[in-house]
């Protein structure tokens, strides 16, 4: 009897089902499936950092070793055997990527679990140490990869099906000697468009101008008049590999009065924050630039300027066959 296989995955904050070997976007302290999975440790020197609270993200030397705690917990009604391991992931566009099953890479060996399977209690939780041991001979550069805790089990119905949940926490493993390379971007441009609902969608096209991967979030704030709106909280997040560009979306999940409009767009990734100034018109008419730092106090839509040409260019045309008819019309 052929058996089929069900994948539900998430690297993070809670995801809907996925098909097996659909490449999903981890974040941070992950929960499905009955099994959640977090990490517990964060460096001193990274406190601050809101990515470190939720991934291992870190800058070590060829040689070094560097541990972390995670911990898993059983949050259905049932006794769960967890399995635990680390996996590959990479940048694929602008999306922190796994691959189906357990397929590792350069980083994934590098990690050690304490464990390789918890057995849990309703409600219970266990702390797991992962230790990344770096060889001397590594080479300089950003590697990624992610550490997963998985159950699988029979589905209720039809004992031919097999469902693998499964929960991870990303890993930014930077190794070179010296310090740790900077992070940087800047917000090239802003384009408000239509969206794929009944609101806009301002969209920000972001350069990696750093040597670490980015993660972006941020807020968008509007004001025109007495009236402000937001903020409105980034809604499609990119990770953008050093070198790298992609857009972040930020929807404006209200309905707001028609006219030109103030923005102004903070972005950030982990510590590091830039922020872009600008006027957009509402309803969306067409697509708006703004460069980043400075107000774009003389900005209109492709539309409006298209409109202004042809209202141009039509009182040319006007005024010169008007001249035409003067000169030819026959004297008294």
């Amino acid at each position: 009897m052929l058996s089929a296989f069900v994948a539900l995955i998430a690297l993070g904050a809670p995801a809907a089902p996925a098909a097996a070997g659909r490449a999903q976007q981890p974040a941070g302290d992950a929960d499905t499936g009955g099994i959640g999975l977090r990490l517990l440790d964060i460096p001193t020197e990274r406190v601050a950092d809101p990515r470190a609270q939720v991934y291992v993200v870190d800058h070590v030397r060829p040689g070094a070793t560097i541990s972390r705690r995670v911990e898993v917990r059983n949050t259905s009604a049932r006794p769960l055997r967890v399995e635990l391991y680390a996996g590959a992931a990479s940048i694929v566009g602008t999306a922190f990527t796994v691959p189906e099953g357990r397929k590792g890479n350069e980083l994934s060996g590098w990690v050690h679990l304490g464990r390789k399977t918890v057995d849990l209690e309703p409600d219970d939780r266990r702390a797991v140490t992962v230790d990344i041991v770096v060889p001397k001979s590594a080479s300089k550069g950003e590697r990624y990869g992610a550490i997963w805790a998985q159950v699988t089990s029979p589905s209720g119905r039809g004992g031919n099906v097999t469902q693998v949940h499964r929960v991870g926490v990303r890993l930014y493993l930077d190794v070179g000697p010296g310090g740790e390379p900077p992070t940087d971007f800047r917000i090239e441009s802003v384009t408000a468009r239509p969206g794929a609902g009944r609101f806009p969608v301002v969209t920000a096209h972001v350069v990696n101008t750093g040597e670490r991967a980015l993660d972006m979030t941020g807020t968008l704030t509007l004001s025109k008049d007495a009236v402000r709106a937001g903020p409105f909280r980034v809604s499609s997040g990119a990770t953008i590999p050093p070198g790298g560009s992609g857009d972040v979306g930020i929807e404006l999940d209200q309905s707001l009065p028609a006219g030109l409009w103030d923005v102004r767009l903070v972005l950030a990734s982990g510590t590091v924050e830039r922020t872009a100034e600008g006027r957009i018109t509402l309803p969306v008419p067409g697509t708006v630039a703004m460069t980043a730092g400075r107000p774009a106090w003389l900005v209109y839509s492709v539309g409006t300027a298209t409109a202004l040409a042809l209202l141009v260019a039509a009182g040319v045309w006007y005024l010169f066959r008007r001249r035409t008819r003067v000169r030819v019309a026959p004297s008294g």
